[in-house]
């Protein structure tokens, strides 16, 4: 890997900043283990995609003297894009798809940035951007920015580990990290960041998807990286209906787990954020969230960790979004949702139950059901009951 730092100078040294990292008491309590929130929201654009698109157009701006850079994204992509174009006074021209909420597309437009609205996902966008915006362009040379599956995007994303390194020195150090999957990006930079810092093999990684948008979670079911035919999920920041084939090379390596939660989960999950902490974040952050509410950290994480052992983890959670939600929008996710998790609780127990029966000696000690028990127990008082699938084994 190359510098993760921008080019010297003021302008881009704002396209993005190290953020805190702070000890969530209350989520640790329901996890069982310690857990930290990374608070990526609270990067210039509101996501942690101003580290990589900011990287992107960072070293691109050195290479071109007249840059008008593209953009096809649902939301952050395009924000992170917009932002950084504005910080260095760059013409930008973002493509979304038409299920983009319109305040979404007004906060581009206040960027500056030139919108257009096209395709039913972000695949159907980016292919009308190609084929029928880019080359009209008189502004510039045009620069094509991709949402997550470009090498310096990736780069720019591992600047989170090493700002956990140092956050994380005087806690001794962590074992596991978070973090939510659309195409992949931040979960390629994490992973090329754990490499850089030798620490592979030290700290796992957690990578969650909802339903609707699993298209990581089909891949690895299908045993290649294959394409969804569309995304019914609404955490729309991860409405990929393909992974970076990059994200999926990692998602095989060993010490990388994948699960996939239901929306309602993900949906509770900001919720119960707001309550706990105070921090507004959309859906597509949520799901990480929901995954120490229903057992699934302890399983991607702690697997074959006793109670005691378990609850000395570090374990990071990538608040890697906000850009999406409002107070309004998270009660009526409480409306919506706090009661679906209830009415799920039963059927989860009566899976896990038959799953447990149909297994083999070493899967039922694996699925370790007397701590599911009790994660039900606690998400009873926080109103969970969540669907979860581990995916990989």
């Amino acid at each position: 890997m190359g510098s993760i730092t921008p080019p010297a100078s003021p302008s881009y040294q704002k396209l993005w900043r190290e953020t805190p990292c702070i000890e969530s008491r209350a989520l640790s309590q329901v996890a069982g283990c310690r857990i930290f929130l990374k608070l990526d929201h609270l990067q210039p654009s509101g996501s942690f995609k101003s580290r990589g698109i900011g990287h992107l157009i960072a070293l691109a701006s050195t290479r071109t003297t007249r840059p008008h850079f593209f953009c096809s994204s649902g939301g952050n992509a395009g924000l992170a894009c917009a932002t950084a174009c504005l910080t260095l006074s760059h013409p930008c021209t973002i493509v979304v798809p038409s299920t983009t909420m319109a305040f979404m597309v007004a906060k581009l437009r206040a960027l500056g940035a030139t919108v257009h609205q096209a395709g039913r996902n972000w695949k159907e966008a980016d292919t009308y951007m190609r084929e029928t915006v880019m080359g009209r362009s008189t502004e510039g040379e045009e620069v094509y920015v991709p949402p997550f599956d470009h090498p310096d995007i990736w780069e720019g994303a591992s600047s989170l580990v090493p700002e956990l390194e140092a956050q994380m020195k005087a806690e001794g150090g962590y074992d596991g990290v978070i973090c939510s999957v659309g195409g992949g990006g931040l979960l390629v930079g994490i992973a090329d960041g754990l490499r850089a810092a030798g620490r592979t093999k030290q700290v796992g990684i957690l990578a969650v998807e909802t339903e609707g948008a699993a298209s990581l979670a089909a891949s690895l079911e299908a045993g290649r990286n294959t394409t969804l035919e569309g995304i019914t999920s609404i955490a729309t920041s991860l409405g990929c209906v393909r992974v970076a084939d990059r994200a999926y090379e990692v998602a095989l390596q060993e010490g990388v787990q994948v699960a996939v939660l239901s929306d309602a989960q993900a949906a509770m999950g900001c919720v119960h954020l707001a309550d706990m902490e105070r921090v507004l974040a959309e859906a597509a952050c949520g799901v990480s969230v929901a995954a120490c509410f229903d057992g699934s950290v302890r399983r991607g994480l702690g697997r074959g960790c006793g109670d005691e052992e378990w609850a000395a983890k570090k374990v990071v959670v990538v608040v890697c979004g906000g850009s999406i939600v409002s107070t309004r929008l998270l009660e009526e996710y409480r409306e919506k949702y706090g009661g679906v998790v209830e009415a799920e609780l039963e059927m989860q127990r009566d899976r896990v139950v038959r799953k447990v029966l149909k297994a083999k000696p070493v899967e039922r000690k694996d699925l370790e059901l007397e701590g599911e028990r009790e994660g039900w127990e606690k998400m009873g008082k926080v109103d969970a009951g969540f669907q979860q699938w581990a995916v990989r084994a």
